[in-house]
């Protein structure tokens, strides 16, 4: 028979990581393996992300403000070795964020590169959750203008920050 966790020791878990607790230190503090935690983040993450996907859908967003925020898997892009390039995994990631400016909400995101495929996929899921017209606002990246009229053509106010 299988090792199965209770659910107070899963709340347990989840709570000290949704605190800021590092894996190592949840493992030191509730007696899990490293392991069993990865294996639950992960389930958690997968969990969360198909109810996003199925609860936020004919939104009434009036204003969204779009971004990518840069971070890196492994090591920064400059130092990934010739033999890993184009990897999944190494080097530069970007997650393409959007919010309703007066709600806060997070209607999607998408983690990619910093590319024409990236904002094509970002702004489709977008788009596909919006029940009316937007204003969307997004910084200059050149990506954004032919990912916004692909996904919304005409049906939007869109706004490109060159600032």
């Amino acid at each position: 028979m299988a090792n199965v966790l209770s659910n107070e020791k899963r709340a347990q878990i989840l709570a000290v990581l949704c605190e800021g607790m590092g894996i190592n230190a949840a493992t030191r503090i509730t007696g899990a393996s490293k392991n069993t935690v990865l294996k639950l983040l992960a389930d958690a993450g997968e969990a969360c992300a198909k109810y996003q996907d199925e609860a936020m859908r004919n939104l009434t967003c009036k204003r969204i403000e779009c971004d990518e925020i840069w971070s890196f898997v492994g090591m920064k892009e400059k130092n990934v070795p010739e033999e890993l390039k184009d990897v999944l995994g190494y080097g530069d990631v970007y997650t393409w964020t959007c919010v309703d400016a007066e709600t806060k909400l997070v209607p999607c995101w998408h983690v990619g590169t910093r590319d024409a495929v990236s904002a094509k996929a970002f702004i489709s899921d977008l788009a596909s959750r919006l029940a009316n017209r937007v204003q969307l606002t997004t910084d200059g990246h050149k990506a954004y203008i032919e990912a916004v009229e692909e996904a919304f053509g005409r049906d939007i106010d869109f706004v490109l920050n060159c600032v």
